[in-house]
């Protein structure tokens, strides 16, 4: 398990920013899931890849945090809209709870999904 964060001289485990942030990203509408597609490509890929890639990653530079997500849109929403609202939501929720900066959020659309 990786080190707690340490923002504005509070200690806070990495797993409770991940919720945080993947509560907000799925507030969005036109987002269907945070960490992307689990598909049989991606599952084959993470088993080759020697590097652990996560889904949501927070790190704490001075006293701003840097967040990368991973999201799954439905087929038809406006990608750059859908982004953005996630930037947006992500950095109010992780400002309203933690009373901290956000440098910035990296939004990566790994999947478009089809509703059935």
């Amino acid at each position: 398990m990786s080190e707690e964060l340490r923002v504005d001289g509070l200690s806070i485990a990495p797993g409770v920013l991940e919720t945080i942030v993947t509560m907000a990203a799925k507030k969005v509408e036109g987002v269907v899931s945070v960490c992307g597609s689990q598909g049989l490509a991606q599952l084959a890929h993470k088993a080759v890849s020697k590097q652990n890639t996560r889904c949501v990653n927070v790190t704490s530079e001075e006293s701003a945090l840097s967040v990368s997500l991973h999201i799954d849109v439905v087929y038809g929403a406006q990608l750059r809209a859908v982004g953005e609202a996630v930037q947006l939501s992500v950095a109010d929720a992780l400002k309203s709870q933690l009373g901290t900066d956000v440098d910035k959020v990296d939004v990566f659309i790994d999947g478009i999904v089809f509703e059935a």
